[in-house]
């Protein structure tokens, strides 16, 4: 056996490997790149008074176009944001201008006009654009007026504002447009049976659900009455909190009860001035009611 016979099976083996590792290498991947959104997603999420409001859109900017009557056509449909259309979630039923929405997940389209838009509550169907829109699945159409504003909404915005316990505006901004869309709720018919329930329950209850429930009744301007009787319950004891008993004279000057408004608003006044000093609030508060009832 010479040497030239045994190194030739060990060459013809490294030739082969390397032959094998040419035919099966594979070109590594490129690294991943991610780009910045033309037009980000948001979400907005906002409560108004037991009810959650939830919108999910994109955020296209103006950059340097006209965009009610330009990129966006007057009387053509529009998802009122880009991607997919815009989705908005209630929890519980709303209306918005008037117009009743169950509670539900929808996507919101809208017509712009330059005098007067349409806003279409639309039945969901998780679609990119306005390329499919159907009316048929339409749920509620009403119209809204734009305001014109001084200043340019560079991205497309929808904002919940002027929040109360029963209602909002929720907002379509965007270029020198805003869109108000009034929403309203009957947070009442969810707050009282709760109330009811509690009044009911054997358990003892807090000066401050006593002080929540006559805020909540004053507020709705629900039966006064029985916001006395809650505010009287709050208040019962030596060291009463003077908040609690500015709120009192509030009730009965609202019943008419002036010279029992009065005693109250003086003694919250006091309580106030022990605890914050004489600088509170809620002394100038007192004095303004007291003020108003002579």
């Amino acid at each position: 056996m010479t040497i030239a016979s045994v190194l030739r099976p060990a060459a013809l083996l490294a030739c082969a490997l390397a032959l094998a590792s040419t035919t099966f290498a594979q070109p590594a991947e490129a690294p991943k790149v991610t780009f910045p959104a033309a037009s980000p997603a948001s979400t907005l999420k906002q409560r108004v008074g037991l009810t959650d409001i939830e919108v999910v859109y994109s955020r296209p900017s103006v950059k340097g176009r006209t965009i009610f009557g330009g990129l966006e056509a007057y009387g053509k449909i529009w998802r009122t944001g880009a991607n997919n259309a815009t989705k908005l979630t209630v929890s519980t039923p709303v209306k918005l201008n008037g117009t009743d929405i169950p509670a539900g997940t929808y996507e919101l389209f809208t017509i712009p006009g330059e005098t007067e838009w349409t806003v279409i509550i639309h039945k969901d169907s998780s679609q990119w654009g306005a390329y499919k829109y159907d009316a048929k699945n339409d749920i509620a159409r009403f119209t809204a007026t734009p305001v014109k504003l001084t200043e340019v909404v560079e991205t497309f915005t929808i904002d919940v504002n002027d929040i109360r316990n029963e209602s909002a505006t929720l907002n379509l901004r965007w270029e020198r447009t805003r869109v108000p869309i009034k929403l309203t709720v009957d947070t009442a018919s969810l707050v009282v049976p709760q109330i009811e329930a509690a009044l009911a329950s054997p358990a003892k209850k807090s000066s401050g659900f006593y002080f929540n429930a006559a805020q909540f009744y004053f507020d709705q301007g629900l039966d006064l009455t029985k916001a006395k009787a809650f505010i009287t319950e709050a208040t019962a004891g030596d060291k009463p909190a003077f908040y609690m008993v500015h709120l009192k004279a509030k009730i009965l000057a609202k019943l008419g009860e002036k010279a029992d408004a009065i005693a109250a608003a003086k003694q919250s006044s006091e309580l106030a001035v022990a605890v914050e000093g004489p600088q509170s609030g809620f002394v100038k508060m007192n004095n303004d009611l007291i003020a108003s009832l002579k």
